[in-house]
């Protein structure tokens, strides 16, 4: 087999960077870096501490993005040159370090094309993520916490700010539920697929007899609401109840009941805020959660009428989308991109990247396939 001549690839990878500069539309990523720059200027925008923080945030996210497709493209540039200065000097050890760089180029670009997929209403928006403990008992909670980590792992992986706004810990290990909050741009496009049930098998650590069990945990995602979101919330459809905070086996981690309960009647959704030592900022943060999954819900019925209407099933969102098996073998598969890893470790660990590829991908295609409907 010929082999591939290098300055083909690289005319290749500058046409699929050509792609993603137009997608991306840097004219308007530049105009928005400097309409964020003047806000930020202001002395008066961290008057409003939680607005001023999603400005710096947004600045800071489009400056990298733009960062990174200008120092692609020099990148690019530049290995022309070094093909062409190995090729004139028949210098092996330039070709190799050119050979390295154009691999490396490639999988970044990759990378970076998956960006271009998100283009869904709120896919640019920051992401909250519930994880609640299913079947399985004590083995269920403990990969709830599992989970909880990996996400947290993988965020803090590639530098993205947290907030974990609650965790309700289990009696005996894990925990039974927790929110948390990515907040960078695009967390919920590069999240969504995660949305759905995730199984998990191994020798059961609280098994007396040893034995293997399957557990389950739900995996919630939903989009940030912003301000030119419009959600309706009766007063008189919530239940609220303050409790006092607590952390694993009961220590407490303030003395006053400031932790929030939510419940909205109507559709049965319960949030809780407890990472706030202001009763008022807990239900605030506990509002903001509120907001995001009825919008989520409203969201979703409007696209099971949608699939009424063309005589299609409506999406279940309680579907197992992934299981992570340590024994009798070890195996993280995608039931839906059949996408695989053979160490579920490095996984839980949050090396996820490739699975949100796939999801991303996968989701892209569905989408396109919808609308030539």
């Amino acid at each position: 087999m010929a082999a591939i001549d290098p300055m083909d690839q690289i005319k290749e990878l500058g046409a699929t960077l050509d792609g993603i500069e137009a997608v991306m539309d840097l004219d308007v990523m530049r105009r928005d870096i400097a309409e964020l720059r003047d806000q930020a200027a202001d002395p008066d925008l961290w008057s409003d501490q939680e607005h001023a923080q999603s400005v710096t945030r947004k600045l800071s996210s489009l400056e990298s993005e733009v960062t990174r497709v200008e120092a692609l493209r020099g990148r690019l540039e530049d290995l022309e040159v070094m093909y062409e200065l190995a090729s004139e000097e028949a210098d092996a050890d330039t070709k190799a370090e050119a050979d390295a760089e154009l691999e490396g180029l490639a999988k970044e670009m990759r990378t970076l094309e998956v960006r271009t997929l998100m283009s869904g209403e709120y896919d640019a928006r920051e992401a909250l993520v519930s994880i609640n403990a299913q079947a399985g008992g004590v083995d269920a909670a403990a990969f709830s916490q599992q989970l909880q980590r990996m996400y947290l792992r993988w965020a803090e992986r590639h530098g993205y700010p947290t907030e974990i706004y609650e965790t309700s810990f289990a009696e005996e290990a894990g925990i039974k539920s927790t929110t948390f909050a990515v907040k960078v741009p695009y967390a919920y496009g590069t999240l969504r697929g995660e949305h759905g049930t995730h199984r998990m098998v191994r020798i059961s650590a609280y098994d007396n007899q040893g034995r293997r069990q399957t557990s389950f945990a739900g995996v919630d995602i939903v989009p940030v609401v912003e301000q030119s979101d419009h959600v309706e919330i009766n007063e008189d459809d919530l239940r609220i109840d303050v409790y006092r905070s607590s952390g694993p086996g009961g220590q407490g981690v303030n003395t006053t009941d400031s932790a929030v309960r939510i419940t909205h009647l109507p559709s049965g959704i319960v949030v809780s805020c407890q990472n706030e030592r202001s009763q008022l900022q807990n239900r605030a943060s506990a509002m903001n959660v509120l907001q995001a999954k009825l919008l989520e819900r409203k969201r979703q019925e409007e696209a099971d009428e949608l699939n009424k209407l063309r005589g299609e099933g409506t999406s279940s969102w309680g579907t197992q989308i992934r299981s992570y098996v340590v024994h009798p073998y070890q195996m993280v598969k995608d039931l839906r991109t059949l996408h695989e890893e053979g160490n579920p470790e490095r996984v839980l660990d949050g090396w996820i990247d490739d699975f949100l590829e796939a999801e991303i991908r996968w989701l892209r295609k569905g989408e396109a396939e919808e609308a030539s409907q």
